[in-house]
């Protein structure tokens, strides 16, 4: 099988994939996405194109370190190319994810589970591991739909937190679930992005609670 991308390199040490990473393009459509993740001037690729109508292109073979995630962490992971799958899907960055290429996303993650032994707790955003620099795949992503089918994850209803030091409180779940080090308003965006993307305000108890019963259920290897 060919791809077309150039820009990949072995994985460190030998690893095997243990994360999947989505994105959006931030290009006008998957021609303009294509073209930047295959330009070897620009450094940059994923293993995965997911386009608009659903049509999905491998760029770089998953057995290949793509050139996706940048400098970011998740959990003990600090080399994330060396040890995930990236997936772009076609968006302009602010609008909604449509039928047909969410549901070849969810084959696509299907089919990627079975091809590497993976699991939904594996499946995060470029937000996730890059708080302080990343926004994507954004809050018009339905991470929710993802859990219902079983590949992705998401907090059960839980308690209301009304610890003594709920910043602390929160900060120490999100870290056990996997999100790197940064300041609380910074996490907050990343965690709001994900779970709660119409929330406003400073941190809340549901904030808390939420990510308590993520850190309980899915923490971070």
């Amino acid at each position: 099988m060919q791809f077309p991308s150039p820009n990949h390199g072995e994985r460190v040490g030998g690893q095997r994939p243990r994360l999947i990473v989505l994105h959006y393009t931030a290009l006008p459509d998957a021609a303009a996405s294509k073209a930047r993740l295959c330009d070897p001037v620009h450094e940059v690729s994923a293993h995965w194109l997911v386009d608009l109508d659903g049509r999905a292109e491998a760029l770089v073979d998953e057995s290949r370190r793509a050139w996706h995630a940048g400098v970011g962490s998740w959990g003990s992971v600090t080399d994330v190319n060396s040890a995930s799958i990236g997936i772009e899907l076609q968006n302009i960055g602010h609008a909604p994810f449509p039928e047909p290429q969410m549901a070849a996303l969810e084959r696509l993650l299907a089919a990627i589970f079975a091809r590497w032994s993976l699991g939904p707790r594996v499946v995060i955003g470029h937000s996730d591991l890059a708080p302080t620099r990343k926004a994507d795949p954004g809050p018009h992503f339905d991470w929710r739909r993802l859990a219902l089918g079983g590949l992705s994850v998401w907090p059960e209803a839980a308690k209301v937190q009304h610890a003594a030091d709920l910043a602390d409180a929160f900060q120490t779940s999100a870290h056990a679930f996997g999100y790197p080090k940064a300041d609380l308003a910074t996490l907050l965006h990343a965690f709001r992005l994900r779970f709660r993307p119409w929330a406003k305000g400073p941190l809340d108890a549901t904030d808390a609670a939420m990510a308590a019963d993520l850190a309980a259920r899915f923490p971070a290897a």
